[in-house]
């Protein structure tokens, strides 16, 4: 197995990048009283480091400053965020991306979790130019392609047959709204008919995308506000299966799941057991809750649930997926098949927007056996360009064995960071699987007590380690109820080595002590 290790990086590169990799300062190798209560921590300004950005210490800095500095004059382009304006990335390669100021930071998240063979790679890049020589477009309600047929059957041999076909499109989003319509038209394929199965149950703290029926089914309560009001009244909540915060003191793993599938099967009762169409869950909740992994056993007592009363199993695994997790599917290690499966952000590791929703062998033989056609289309979907990334990237993590990597090096990167961070004053929980991991932030450990949302605190976590540090931290809010709790979470590539975990958890730690104390 190749595994790759940025240039970028390596100790005997330039003077630049020296300083990116500089070795933590004394300050950050011991954790501070707790009674400094976040008091300022000067940020290295006597290093001479282009990654610095600003002279105000991390743990003061206004959290309306931009990440290393402003990008440019007003644009025509309506981004996500426009006060400020957002810093722009004008090249990247293996796991380094430089920005329009000059600055390179190592990308310890992927993207959004994305990125997961690095950037720029040869063979993915020489099989889009090999597929647009051929044809760059074809119109996919009328007619199919070579390219898309070989990804789909790359993708279910990937579930050793488990799953039975699988639909390309573009985002998690549109995954999402495509296993919400074939959920119900599932059960208008039955003879007879389940018309009166138009709900759905889904989680707190969930998310499952931005568009009005994918935001609806996600318990993101910051994520919904603004939206209120528009969306759907037939998707029903139950709690979160989160142990951190959701198990009582005393209470064993086992009489938790318990308690979940009892709270699960009132649910049931109380919507109308023959009107839910489905349960839908992520396997390892991602950004809105920060890498929360299904206690053992939860899965297996929720799909006992479900087929108890004849409704679906939908599995998110836009962000788990695909790898990033240490199985191909994050399913594989519940011991669970689901009915219906989205994928999306590792598919095509960024090269292109792929997404797919899989469906099992149920499912496919009530399609087949009924009107043999899904009512449901994209003008973009199953782009052949789009394909041909998202098969030679899949192929590469088959032939590189990086499955197996991540599942390896995941388990000594959890134990790193719940070494160098678990007795940090303010980390409250360390969690993850995989290279998918998250430090969850309180303000008091007993109590568990987050930050108030005014402190900013995954935002001050996040600007240390893009400005001081150079690497990227995902911030999160929200991580108690939707509105309280900080959380910040990396995903390295999938290439990454032991070596490259040691140095990602130690840049962690660092950014941490910069932030926090």
């Amino acid at each position: 197995m190749q595994l790759f290790t940025s240039p970028m990086f390596a100790s005997n590169s330039s003077r630049h990048f020296q300083v990116l990799l500089r070795p933590a300062r004394k300050s950050a190798l011991a954790f501070p009283s707790i009674s400094s209560r976040l008091q300022a921590v000067p940020t290295c300004s006597t290093r001479q480091a282009a990654a610095t950005a600003f002279s105000t210490p991390a743990t003061t800095r206004s959290l309306k400053q931009s990440s290393l500095g402003n990008a440019s004059a007003a644009s025509s382009h309506l981004h996500p965020t426009l006060k400020p304006a957002p810093l722009y990335v004008v090249a990247a390669k293996g796991t380094a991306v430089t920005f329009s100021n000059g600055k390179t930071i190592e990308d310890t998240t992927c993207g959004a979790a994305v990125a997961c063979i690095g950037y720029d790679n040869e063979r993915v890049k020489n099989a889009m130019i090999k597929q647009m020589g051929d044809f760059c477009y074809s119109n996919s309600l009328l007619y199919g392609h070579q390219i898309g047929d070989e990804l789909a059957t790359e993708i279910i041999k990937g579930t050793n047959g488990e799953m039975a076909k699988v639909y390309l499109m573009s985002s998690g989003a549109e995954a999402m709204e495509s296993a919400m319509k074939m959920a119900r038209q599932y059960y208008m394929e039955l003879n007879p008919k389940q018309p009166q199965r138009t709900n759905f149950i889904a989680r707190e703290g969930s998310f499952h995308g931005s568009t009005l029926g994918s935001l609806s089914m996600g318990g993101h309560v910051g994520r919904r506000k603004l939206f209120e009001g528009m969306l759907f009244n037939n998707i029903h909540r139950v709690s979160a299966a989160n142990e951190y915060r959701g198990r009582a003191d005393g209470q064993t793993t086992e009489e938790y799941v318990q308690q979940l599938a009892d709270e699960l099967d009132r649910k049931f009762q109380e919507v109308g057991p023959d009107t839910i169409a489905a349960f839908v869950a992520e396997p390892v909740v991602g950004a809105t809750l920060g890498t929360v992994p299904a206690p053992a056993g939860y899965f297996k007592a929720m799909k006992k649930v479900c087929d108890k009363y004849g409704a679906l199993l939908i599995l998110d695994e836009v962000m788990s997926g695909m790898g990033r997790c240490g199985s191909l599917h994050e399913w594989e290690q519940e011991g669970v098949i689901p009915d219906i499966q989205t994928i999306a952000k590792g598919l095509a590791g960024g090269f292109a927007p792929v997404a797919g929703m899989l469906i099992n062998h149920r499912v496919s033989d009530a399609l087949i056996a009924g009107s043999g056609v899904f009512a449901h289309g994209h003008t973009y979907q199953g782009h052949p360009v789009g394909c041909a990334a998202a098969l030679e990237v899949q192929r590469i993590i088959r032939e590189d064995n990086l499955v197996e990597n991540v599942r390896e090096n995941g388990e000594y990167l959890g134990k790193l960071l719940r070494e160098h961070l678990g007795g940090h004053p303010y980390v409250g929980d360390i969690r993850g699987r995989g290279f998918f991991w998250s430090l969850e932030f309180v303000a008091c450990k007993k109590t568990k007590e987050p930050f108030p949302p005014s402190a900013g605190i995954a935002k001050k976590v996040h600007l240390a380690a893009l400005n001081d540090v150079g690497i990227s931290v995902y911030p999160g809010m929200g991580t108690k109820d939707g509105v309280n709790g900080d959380h910040a979470w990396i995903a390295p590539a999938y290439t990454s080595t032991k070596h490259d975990i040691e140095r990602i958890v130690s840049k962690v730690k660092e950014s941490v002590i910069l932030a926090l104390g």
